[in-house]
């Protein structure tokens, strides 16, 4: 239960995410029946979107899933940032916990990790269970109504995931107090973006800028 109210801050995002979502599968030609098993199978926000447009585009089969694979590569870096805090888990009891993790449930999950060891298995699963169950309906109610809505940003649905993310980071950073080294990171990651985005591509370079600036704060701590 502790996992499903810690989820609350974040459902308002998945609503409005997840029925913009639904809303262009829609437009894209997706039935009900298709948006709603992209949601219980694929489960990604952006990759959603993404094969919703290239399906509407006529992409091909495996460029569809060459696209989603490198897009969602960002979960591999979650995954192994959050693994040491279940090390006392069976490899089946991870997978579960792993198989449901998003951008947003690892964001409340790691502000939940300062000054501990380990997280509670149950309480990983009432944060991941509640934010899938609530990204499922949201697209099922964006795939409903999505014949009235041609235009999803007219309505700012499209800002309401870098809205709650910003929200995330702000709670990190101050329950954190280590200005410097979070502003170092900030800093180094946007310049990395930048300059790798001429020869990468938009997802490689924020994959890219993850890991390196990562990597600098961690060095900037360790100096400190």
């Amino acid at each position: 239960m502790q996992g499903v109210k810690d989820c609350i801050p974040t459902l308002l995002g998945y609503l409005s995410i997840g029925f913009a979502a639904g809303v262009v599968g829609n437009t894209s030609g997706l039935s009900i029946v298709e948006i709603t098993l992209m949601s219980l199978l694929i489960y990604a926000g952006s990759a959603q979107f993404i094969v919703s447009g290239m399906i509407a585009s006529h992409g091909s089969p495996a460029s569809i899933i060459l696209t989603v694979f490198i897009v969602n590569l960002r979960h591999l870096l979650l995954s192994a940032a959050l693994s040491p805090y279940f090390s006392r888990l069976t490899p089946v009891k991870t997978l579960l916990i792993g198989s449901l993790l998003t951008d947003e449930t690892f964001g409340v999950a790691i502000n939940k990790t300062t000054n501990k060891n380990h997280l509670s298995e149950k309480w990983m699963h009432g944060l991941n269970i509640t934010a899938y169950l609530n990204w499922i309906v949201a697209t099922l109610a964006g795939a409903f109504l999505g014949q009235w809505i041609t235009n999803p940003e007219k309505f700012g649905l499209d800002f309401a995931l870098p809205a709650m993310f910003i929200g995330l980071l702000v709670i990190q950073i101050v329950s954190r107090g280590k200005f410097t080294k979070d502003i170092v990171v900030a800093i180094s990651a946007v310049v990395i973006v930048l300059g790798t985005s001429f020869f990468l591509s938009g997802s490689m370079a924020i994959i890219a800028a993850t890991v390196i600036a990562a990597t600098l704060g961690m060095v900037v701590e360790k100096w400190k």
